[in-house]
């Protein structure tokens, strides 16, 4: 039995979503002298491909019928930032490369990526018209936007309806903005014996998800500058409201080792054997969900911020072109033909196709394009038969429209790993949140500090 804890699915969304689902620090601009009108013609070299599914291998397939003239060679191994560095250096330049978001802005303050606003006017493309605001603000840097986004798959609490039916709770009572309901909500869900959860009322999904909710909470991870901004006293509510809920079953250590032993991914995943009340969950988890629809009652609601409001974070992929790519404008043209509306309407077909080949739900494709999401929503999102996972459905595409970036930073990745690291600490009982904070903004500071040294 394959057994896999969705805090470290959505710590590793970025490899389960890699088509599958100016310069900074002071230099001169990699993408000065590049013709990105220029026709794609010649090989184009990508990296970071790693096992294109349908929804990749369609826009794939798409984005070689448009540039007839480019042949393509894909790497297919997984992104890794220590190799990315390393080629860089050496001179072995891809064109293309696939990488988290999270890294963008770091290599872009770093003078290792091209600029793409050039070639976004080269294509006739808006970057603020083609894809929801806080996904270009994932890949903005000093103005300037350094790659194309793919991707946007929002957060929701999933309510597993047998258990909150049992327990007489509604799912008005998982209202986040409401901490003192939700932990009554809570209580009357939770079984456990000696501290050991047998059935959690809430999975908050505390390090998977930390960012939502420091962020939800009021939180600031970055300042304007991307400077890390960890020891902000706002950010201790997210925190605080973290170690409440995990204290009311059992603790942090002991509801950690339990969501360690889910089976996430199969059947026996922990809806389908009542060990949750409700959980937060990405947009593609009701997807693997969906076969186990014959045993399961789900809806969802929306994460709500300190101030009640729908609240959402983005997060997802992104192609890149690296400074010293050797044919930037093939680069350009391709990149953008992946992430066409067009495009994804290929995806979302071969989708549909998988999906009734399996007898399968089909629960949306969310790509980071609001024309895109929409279009196939209407062509190919339709009743399930189900309600209930219809209603989830709905909630996922009604939170959409609702994110927030993770803010663009040159230390992005180091802030989300501290940031973990601090909850870990403060929920342990290690340290209190304050000095967690503190703590992992000295060490957030020296990765942004090495990172715009120049």
């Amino acid at each position: 039995m394959r057994t896999r804890t969705l805090a470290g699915v959505v710590a590793g969304v970025a490899s389960l979503t890699l088509l599958t689902s100016c310069s900074g620090g002071g230099g001169s601009d990699p993408a000065a002298d590049v013709d990105f009108s220029a026709a794609p013609t010649g090989t184009l070299a990508a990296w970071g491909f790693e096992n294109a599914d349908d929804v990749g291998q369609s826009r794939l397939d798409f984005a070689a019928g448009q540039l007839p003239d480019v042949e393509v060679t894909l790497d297919a191994t997984a992104f890794d930032a220590q190799k990315f560095t390393t080629r860089i250096a050496g001179g072995d330049v891809p064109d293309v490369v696939q990488m988290d978001r999270r890294y963008v802005t770091t290599y872009a303050a770093q003078g290792l990526l091209m600029p793409l606003d050039a070639c976004f006017e080269a294509q006739s493309v808006d970057p603020q018209q083609r894809w929801y605001a806080n996904v270009v603000d994932d890949v903005t840097y000093e103005d300037a936007v350094y790659a194309v986004p793919q991707f946007y798959q929002p957060p929701a609490i999933l309510l597993n309806m047998n258990v909150l039916n049992e327990a007489g709770v509604t799912p008005e009572q998982f209202d986040t903005s409401d901490l003192d309901g939700l932990l009554a909500a809570i209580a009357k869900i939770y079984q456990g014996s000696g501290g050991t959860p047998a059935r959690l009322g809430f999975d908050p999904v505390a390090t998977g998800q930390g960012g939502l909710w420091v962020l939800g909470m009021g939180g600031q991870l970055t300042d304007d500058t991307g400077k890390p901004t960890l020891d902000d006293p706002s950010n201790a509510a997210g925190i605080d409201a973290l170690k409440e809920i995990t204290d009311a079953q059992g603790g942090y250590a002991a509801v950690k080792s339990f969501t360690d032993s889910f089976d996430t991914f199969g059947d026996a995943n922990q809806f389908a054997q009542n060990q949750v009340g409700a959980q937060v969950a990405n947009q593609w988890y009701p997807n693997v969900l969906s076969a186990s629809r014959d045993r399961i009652s789900l809806q969802a609601v929306p994460f709500r911020d300190a101030e009640g409001q729908t609240f959402s974070l983005a997060s997802g992929t992104a192609f890149v072109i690296p400074a010293g790519a050797k044919n930037p404008a093939a680069a350009c043209a391709w990149m953008n033909d992946l992430t066409s509306t067009d495009a994804w309407m290929a995806a979302g077909a071969a989708r549909a196709a998988t999906i009734q080949s399996k007898d399968g739900l089909n629960t949306g494709l969310f790509t980071g394009s609001p024309e895109a999401d929409e279009m196939i929503r209407s062509t190919y999102v339709k009743p399930t038969g189900d309600s209930g996972f219809d209603q989830v459905i709905s909630t996922y595409y009604d939170v959409v429209g609702s994110g927030r970036s993770f803010g663009s930073s040159p230390a992005g990745q180091d802030i989300q790993n501290e940031l973990n690291n601090a909850i870990t600490a403060a929920l342990l009982g290690d340290k209190t949140t304050e000095q967690a904070l503190a703590d992992a903004q000295q060490a957030a500071q020296r990765a942004f500090d090495k990172a715009t040294a120049g």
